[in-house]
């Protein structure tokens, strides 16, 4: 198996088969921080240990919710996106095939195996240094797609903000999905944010009806090319310092505080210093990779923050009482950057 280096259109191999010129067998690999349901294999190549991951949409129950009728991880690698990020950052894909599979869209990629580089399961806090190399190189990683306004085949931002909307659990049930993330919790959390953050559920509630105001105040601020899910299952480092940066299911253009937003919301226990202090440091990083961020700073970290609250606003109701009340407040305060 060669692994593709050019940048560009590309295509996947027709099947694994194909791809390795035999038949492989691998070994189902546990991955419990993994939330979406993608089942994991791992294989051994010529000496070479990689991880396969299917994409198939009857499993992965974030496909589904972010309506990925192209298989968005395909597209990023077919189209070059994973060639043009910097050096900072390890994607780990090597090569990808389709999945013959009846009367459905599937495929599998095929990454190195970096498992004893990624971050340990868990809650315990990030190494300090670490954490700043993932914001630094996330920084780095806007810095170089500044300003990209298209994005075929990838996550638009008004399905970004309500991907994990009220309604998704109904959606699950009827196509017979049993995961409970989005059939147990997520209903459950949404009535308790309702209960738990009245003021907060209202303004939620209504954008998720109708997101063009946030719409229109994020699109006035500068847009990248994003990962979207800057949790820390999917990432880890290499000796060198690198950032590994695992899943690329929710790729797209967008603000690039929603991921900053999204780091600080999902690895929240794992955060070696302050939300604020966080915010801060990737500010400084944004200066140094030559972007100005004074004109559009508060305006785009503030309503990435009221945005997150329509993606998560069910998983911090179902939390502590000051994380809950540490973003009720942004939300409460992000509402006079609305576009009207």
């Amino acid at each position: 198996m060669s692994v593709p280096g050019a940048t560009g259109t590309r295509a996947a191999a027709p099947s694994l088969t194909a791809l390795f010129g035999h038949d492989v067998h691998g070994r189902a690999l546990d991955h419990s921080d993994g939330k979406t349901g993608a089942q994991l294999e791992r294989v051994t190549v010529d000496g070479q240990d990689y991880v396969l991951k299917h994409l198939h949409p009857d499993d992965d129950w974030v496909l589904q919710a972010s309506g990925d009728l192209t298989l968005r991880p395909v597209v990023v690698w077919r189209d070059g996106w994973l060639d043009r990020l910097p050096p900072a950052i390890d994607h780990t894909v090597v090569a990808v095939a389709w999945d013959q599979q009846p009367d459905v869209r599937a495929a599998v990629l095929v990454l190195r195996d970096v498992t004893p580089h990624l971050v340990p399961e868990g809650n315990t806090p990030l190494p300090f240094d670490q954490h700043r190399g993932f914001i630094d190189h996330m920084a780095e990683l806007h810095a170089t797609f500044w300003g990209c306004s298209t994005a075929p085949g990838l996550l638009a931002l008004s399905r970004r903000l309500r991907l994990f909307r009220p309604g998704l659990a109904e959606e699950e049930r009827a196509r017979g999905g049993t995961h409970p993330v989005p059939t147990q919790l997520l209903p459950a959390g949404w009535v308790r944010l309702r209960q738990r953050a009245p003021r907060a559920a209202t303004i939620v509630t209504d954008l998720l009806d109708d997101p063009t105001p946030l719409i229109g105040g994020l699109t006035a601020t500068p847009q990248t090319f994003v990962h979207g899910d800057w949790k820390a299952g999917n990432l880890g480092s290499h000796e060198d310092g690198r950032t590994i940066l695992l899943d690329w299911d929710v790729p797209g253009i967008a603000p690039g505080c929603l991921d900053l937003a999204w780091y600080v919301c999902l690895n929240r226990a794992r955060l070696p210093e302050s939300k604020d202090a966080t915010f801060a440091t990737y500010r400084d990083a944004l200066e140094r990779h030559g972007i100005d961020t004074e004109p559009w700073w508060d305006r785009q970290l503030g309503l990435c923050l009221l945005g997150l609250m329509l993606t998560f606003g069910w998983e911090k109701a179902l939390g502590d009482a000051d994380e809950l009340a540490w973003w009720e407040e942004r939300t409460l305060t992000a509402t006079h950057w609305l576009a009207r």
